[in-house]
């Protein structure tokens, strides 16, 4: 008599996102009055470009469902989005969804094998990887920057991979860094194509910040040394502050391959969220063609990004914390381990105790390292500066004009508060009946 077949397994219930968990829980206590600093989520902090919004009004009443991958305006567009960037591109090779995070979550599902992942990376990759089924390797990233994996540390974990069963196939890389705001080198990210083509991973580029790098010619991506077994995700939620309107796209590998993984990623579009909404196509068409205003409003946003990043840097480097140079995006990733004596003496030993001091005894949110695959008892905690930009319209707009953003009331007034702080923690030993230990 046949034995009866196991009952089936239920997938394991995915968590919150620790990003937007965080940013619920610091926005009600904001909503309750209290006056907390909010450097822990990443949204760009900007106003809408009125030509922008202009777009929107006119495509409202466009409300018929569109093509999977997205109408031919806008594939075409992005397109020559990636060819202005130095990686040749057809249309055909473009696929649109709701924000690039579906589209990472249909890469990792339809590409073959475990996924790498550099350690420490966004909150989502590895919760996503974990839906897909697929195992995670984590790989620390090098002293010079954040957001691939050290080159030597990801061939000593692909021996120790494929010694155990593993089954690497998938590399995901961040060009620019989140949550390190920095951009990997372009010797290093040619040494991780070399390493990915002899040993046949498919490469996951998030470039999501790529028009955000302080220096625009600093960022190579991996399809210029990989095309064939590259996959590109982007969008306009960081270069345009347009998190809410959810545009993203994906641009494919080059040749068979890529066009086999299209077709995949074009059933899971038609089954999970049908197609871009029409009029943020429309948006996306118009942004992706670069029209002047545009190119100079991105500009104007990464010289606000690197100056409010460079102020808040020196502010962390002066009170003895170590912190990479930020050189992309809104993001900083300082390690307190300096200062472990004096926090120590506070109750606190790992970055969620650090984390939690500084939202409760200094109302400054940050997101601890773990969040991001770090070490738990690392000191690290990423700050992410966009959210000083102001509270008002009329702020964000001043701040976006200013040559001198810290020098403008509200963010002047936040760096204080940071400095604060760490005097506050740095001075701990010398006054440690000021800072009575409570449970984090």
């Amino acid at each position: 008599m046949p034995e009866p077949a196991a009952a089936p397994r239920m997938p394991t219930a995915p968590q919150p996102s620790p990003t937007l968990a965080a940013d619920e829980r610091i926005r009600r206590r904001i909503g309750g009055g209290a006056p907390v600093l909010h450097l822990a989520f990443g949204e760009a902090g900007l106003p809408v470009l009125p030509s922008v919004r202009d777009v929107l009004a006119r495509a409202a009443t466009d409300n018929a469902y569109g093509p999977i991958t997205g109408s031919a305006a806008a594939r075409e567009a992005a397109a020559g989005y990636f060819e202005r960037r130095g990686v040749g591109t057809n249309a055909d090779q473009i696929v649109f969804g709701p924000g690039s995070k579906s589209l990472l979550f249909a890469l990792l599902s339809v590409l073959p094998g475990d996924v790498l992942l550099p350690r420490p990376s966004w909150v989502s990759y590895a919760a996503q990887a974990a839906l897909a089924g697929k195992r995670v390797w984590h790989v620390p990233i090098a002293d010079a920057a954040g957001g691939v994996p050290d080159p030597d540390a990801l061939e000593a974990v692909l021996t120790t991979a494929l010694g155990s069963a593993g089954r690497p196939g998938v590399l995901v890389m961040t060009l620019p860094d989140n949550p390190t705001g920095t951009v990997a080198p372009t010797a290093t990210v040619r040494r991780l194509a070399e390493i990915a083509a002899a040993h046949g991973l498919h490469i996951v580029s998030d470039e999501i910040y790529r028009d955000l790098a302080h220096d625009p010619d600093s960022v190579t991506s991996p399809a210029e040394f990989l095309p064939e077994q590259t996959y590109v995700t982007s969008g306009l939620s960081k270069n345009m502050a347009l998190g809410g309107w959810r545009i993203g796209f994906a641009r494919l590998a080059d040749g068979p391959a890529g066009r086999d993984r299209g077709r995949a990623l074009s059933g899971i579009g038609s089954a999970v969220w049908t197609s871009l909404a029409a009029p943020m196509q429309q948006v996306a068409a118009h942004v992706l063609r670069e029209p002047p205003d545009v190119r100079d409003y991105i500009a104007s946003a990464c010289r606000l990004h690197r100056l409010t990043t460079a102020a808040v840097h020196r502010v962390l480097v002066a009170a003895g914390v170590v912190c990479r140079a930020p050189a992309a995006a809104f993001y900083l990733y300082p390690d307190f381990e300096p200062l472990r004596a004096q926090l120590t003496t506070l109750g606190v030993q790992t970055g969620d105790e650090l984390a939690e001091l500084l939202l409760e005894r200094f109302d400054i949110a940050v997101l601890s390292g773990s969040a991001f695959g770090d070490e738990p008892s690392a000191l690290r905690v990423r700050m992410a500066t966009s959210l000083l930009y102001g509270s008002t319209e009329e702020q964000r707009w001043q701040a976006l004009q200013s040559g001198d953003p810290a020098s403008l009331p509200w963010i002047h007034s936040a760096l204080d508060r940071v400095g604060g702080a760490l005097a506050a923690i740095s001075a701990a030993p010398r006054a440690a009946g000021l800072f009575p230990a409570a449970p984090l």
